[in-house]
């Protein structure tokens, strides 16, 4: 079995993520897949002597997707344009929906109503044409392989509000007048549509835009090339075309390229981006290297045992894109409400328009009509649609004046549930004195050694207020772990620890039922930082643990580790707020606009115009809702 993580272009919705899944699992030679919404990435376990990634992109580019399989390192790049057009796309939008408001309500002469309707008739073209075109383009894509999302909704929505407004244009008044019944043309429906869900499209994709810069920094730490000996003799050859039990010299200043033993020769090695200490540690004959150390004095040749993907380097770089590539929690919850929430709207839109006429018969044609199209107008999922990023886009924008820099959206539903809490000693909690000669810093006591970050204790203290116990790990001596423990008020703490030692932590309470954030600043944290249920870094660490990590913490004030789960709270019960809203939003307009009043005898309808407003009216409301959060304190 072979498991690949591939980025996938063109999600927009959680039944996109949902419908790429589910296209993926149906191929034969598929075992798993975990599609990541946020991520834009498909992570596939598959038997490749049954299919291919080629195969996979054939059958998901046809859907309307595009998956990724050779040049990886053009994600960034279409991302950014994509992001680019997508803002242009609403700022034009907007513009084109204040124009329509102006001469629907009069603010804007225009002549006559025909004249008026015929001007709304361009402008809500040129926005559909323009700035919608996507929409249109994915429902289409889904009608063909049978599946719907968002997309479908919105087309549909904005099509027959537009068709119908455009039938009332020119025959309005033939069809409708001459039978005494009052018309409309809801062509302002049709543009706020776009707008609304656009907007939410684009606070969305800020909200959730990440890089792959850990996985790339990871990476530089190997060179390029390495030096091989043969016959005592020193050749320059490429990283690649070095084999086990090759003998291989590295001199001060060079990064060690792959895992090995030595053979000849004795110095020291900064081994902190593995173990996180920052003295350098004594190596002779017989002592294993580590693929992405320096050697700091001595030259020193090895036998190469572990190259390429064998390395302990590579085995990090591999757990973090596959934490990375995981499906969070709250995905589910969205794709299942997605997949659920279109097909049930398109039906009760059909079934409302055949009622009516099972019940009127074509008399009752032009309500079948209008009720049909306030159920789709009414229950376009723009509110659902904003109810999260817009409560994301707040509470991470406060962070950031916090001094909280939080670029993984997930990082704010899981803080405020964490329970446990795992942390590094050196550069994270304590602050080594670099002005310590490390042949000698063994000799020296340990309150000399380091001190404590400003506030740690505090830090530690409201941490455990909240009810999160914590765990300090480090890769220095038991001595030295047990004093700076006692000293910051930690019970729980290990010592001599390398990476794997911290992942199995994270592992081990997880495993108990445990919600788990890891804090650390060394690329020897990288890997328990990508398994962890909230990864945090402190902003004077190394660009690989910021990377990695879904937080980074701005100074050396561990408070704001207690800050970030306040705010993680407030923030979570916005969205949750939002969601409620939404939901009862459409289960509540939903009836009114299909013309249920009526079945009891109230002489009540939502008109497409009123659904329209209503519509604007959820979306407002969930933004102004999530503007709360400016306040919290």
């Amino acid at each position: 079995m072979e498991k690949k993580i591939l980025p996938v272009m063109g999600m927009a919705c959680a039944a996109c993520s949902a419908n790429v899944e589910r296209k993926l699992k149906m191929m034969d030679g598929v075992k798993s897949v975990a599609v990541s919404l946020p991520g834009r990435t498909a992570m596939v376990e598959y038997d490749e002597r049954v299919v291919t990634p080629k195969d996979m992109k054939r059958i998901i580019d046809g859907a309307g997707y595009l998956l990724i399989i050779d040049d990886e390192t053009r994600v960034d790049a279409l991302e950014r344009n994509a992001y680019r057009q997508l803002k242009r796309r609403m700022i034009l939008s907007w513009l084109l929906a204040l124009l329509t408001m102006s001469v629907s309500m009069g603010w804007v002469s225009v002549g006559s109503r025909d004249a008026a309707n015929q001007v709304l008739l361009i402008i809500a073209l040129l926005n559909m044409v323009y700035c919608g075109r996507q929409f249109y383009a994915n429902a289409w894509h889904q009608l063909v392989h049978r599946s719907a999302n968002m997309d479908t909704l919105v087309a549909l929505s904005t099509l027959i509000s537009f068709g119908f407004s455009v039938f009332n244009t020119f025959c309005g008044e033939q069809f409708w007048g001459l039978r005494g019944i009052e018309w409309h043309t809801y062509y302002d429906a049709s543009v706020m549509i776009v707008t609304f869900v656009l907007t939410g499209r684009c606070l969305e994709q800020r909200a959730k835009r990440s890089t792959a810069s850990a996985i790339r920094s990871l990476m530089g730490l190997v060179p390029k090339q390495a030096h091989v000996v043969v016959d005592d003799e020193v050749h320059d050859v490429p990283l690649a075309t070095v084999a086990t039990r090759d003998i291989v010299e590295v001199r001060p200043g060079e990064k060690i390229p792959v895992d090995g033993t030595i053979s000849t020769g004795e110095g020291y090695v900064d081994e902190s981006m593995i173990t996180g200490e920052p003295v350098p540690v004594r190596k002779q004959s017989g002592c294993r290297l580590l693929a992405g150390t320096i050697v700091s004095e001595g030259t020193l040749r090895f036998r190469a045992e572990q190259v390429g993907q064998q390395t302990v380097l590579s085995g990090i770089i591999r757990m973090v894109q596959e934490a990375q590539g995981s499906k969070a929690p709250v995905q589910r919850f969205v794709d299942r409400a997605a997949l659920v929430f279109v097909p049930c709207v398109l039906g009760v839109s059909i079934l409302t328009f055949v009622l009516w006429l099972a019940i009127g018969g074509a008399a009752v044609l032009p309500q079948a009509v209008l009720s049909a199209v306030s159920v789709l107008v009414i229950a376009c999922p723009c509110a659902m649609g904003l109810a999260t990023p817009t409560a994301l886009m707040v509470g991470i924008g406060k962070a950031a004046q916090q001094g909280i820099l939080v670029k993984d959206a997930t990082a704010v539903e899981q803080l405020c549930r964490v329970d446990a809490l795992v942390i590094d000693k050196t550069g994270t909690l304590t602050i080594p004195n670099r002005n310590v000669d490390f042949r000698s810093a063994a000799d020296i006591p340990l309150e000399q050694r380091e001190q404590l970050k400003p506030h740690a204790s505090e830090a530690i203290a409201m941490l455990k207020a909240r009810g999160i116990d914590v765990w300090m790990m480090s890769g220095d001596r038991e001595e030295a772990v047990a004093y700076w423990a006692k000293k910051a008020g930690i019970e729980h703490w290990q010592s001599q620890c390398l990476p794997q030692d911290k992942e199995n932590i994270v592992r081990r309470l997880q495993g108990e039922g445990r919600r788990v954030a890891m804090v650390g600043d060394g690329i020897n944290d990288s890997q328990a930082l990508a398994l962890a249920d909230v990864s945090i870094a402190m902003g004077r660490g190394t660009d690989v643990a910021m990377d990695v990590a879904q937080v980074t913490l701005m100074g050396d004030d561990l408070r704001r580790i207690a800050d970030s789960c306040q705010l993680s709270h407030h923030t979570v019960g916005m969205i949750r707020q939002n969601l409620f809203w939404a939901f009862v939003y459409n289960i509540v307009c939903i009836p009114l606009a299909a013309g249920l009043p009526h079945v009891f005898g109230v002489d009540f309808q939502i008109t497409p115009m009123w659904a329209s407003a209503l519509m604007a009216m959820s979306s407002v409301s969930v933004v102004m809702n999530s503007l709360r959060l400016k306040y919290k304190k």
